[in-house]
């Protein structure tokens, strides 16, 4: 049976987490440049924990300025399978109320600038993403958040926009006209890459405030998002406790082989440096 591993994706405060044991700072070289921050591993009792900070410790990156590839391939390369990420968001629903979690397990893509793929360079990969969050994950995290008392949102659509401003108030009632739950700016490049890597991915959405179309509240303020933030955190953590021991070291799910019927290139024309530099990731296949 392998060692079960799970990373976390997001802000530094989440791995300062009491009984977290043997912590370690690593950095980690990919071929497609540095990740955001230096990794933390570390043990939460028996379970290897893989801790990434998303925008850098200190918060210095834009959405747009994070190297997504070389996030999940880092936490690809420290053995991680399941991907827990833990971002903030702008409710869409008035039932989501700011400090609520909400786990959704749809998404559509409003971005503009981001590389969201390692296939290219000679290869090409057509992976499956109608369901883009991996369901066992994405129960588990529920479940273990429902166990805490945390009041939480199973299910919902996160739009992803390209940010770093907020919507327009035209932006956000469109985006309430589709029905989605939740908005923000990171997820959806991080999803696609993990069912690329084949590495299990769930999110905690932490509602901050409601979205600019919320006209009987005061628009987005930054500080009032950063101080629902700090609350959220802690209760991110409390989830994340929970349902380590809930995840199986042995996976049944879909995403352990999501790259099976994927890849269309002849392989024997795969070019030698992107053979090399996606090993990693798709070797098996070639």
């Amino acid at each position: 049976m392998s060692e079960k591993v799970i990373g976390i994706i997001g802000g530094s405060g989440l791995y300062e987490m009491e009984g977290m044991t043997d912590i370690q700072e690593v950095s980690v070289d990919t071929p497609f440049g540095s990740p955001s921050d230096n990794l933390i591993t570390g043990k939460l009792g028996d379970t290897k924990m893989v801790f990434l900070s998303r925008h850098s410790r200190g918060h210095k990156l834009l959405p747009s300025e994070i190297n997504f590839r070389a996030n999940i391939y880092a936490m690809k390369k420290l053995g991680v399978e399941h991907i827990i990420s833990v971002s903030a968001v702008g409710s869409m629903k008035e039932e989501i109320v700011p400090g609520d979690m909400v786990m959704p397990d749809q998404y559509i893509d409003r971005t503009k600038n981001r590389i969201s793929t390692f296939f290219g360079n000679g290869l090409v990969g057509h992976v499956q993403f109608a369901d883009p969050v991996c369901f066992d994950l994405h129960t588990a995290v529920y479940d273990a958040a429902v166990s805490e008392g945390i009041k939480s949102h199973k299910g919902g659509t996160y739009v992803c926009m390209e940010g770093p401003a907020f919507s327009t108030r035209a932006e956000s009632n469109t985006y309430r006209s589709w029905g989605v739950s939740v908005i923000g700016m990171t997820n959806l490049p991080e999803a696609k890459l993990a069912r690329e890597a084949e590495i299990c991915y769930a999110p905690i959405a932490l509602a901050t405030d409601y979205d600019c179309w919320y006209e009987e509240e005061a628009d987005v303020s930054v500080d009032a998002i950063l101080e629902i933030i700090k609350k959220n955190v802690a209760n991110a953590k409390k989830i994340i406790r929970a349902v380590v021991d809930k995840i199986p070291a042995e996976r049944s799910c879909s995403c352990k082989d999501a790259l099976k019927f994927a890849i269309m290139t002849d392989t024997s024309t795969v070019p030698e440096e992107t053979r090399k530099s996606l090993d990693l990731i798709v070797g098996k296949y070639l």
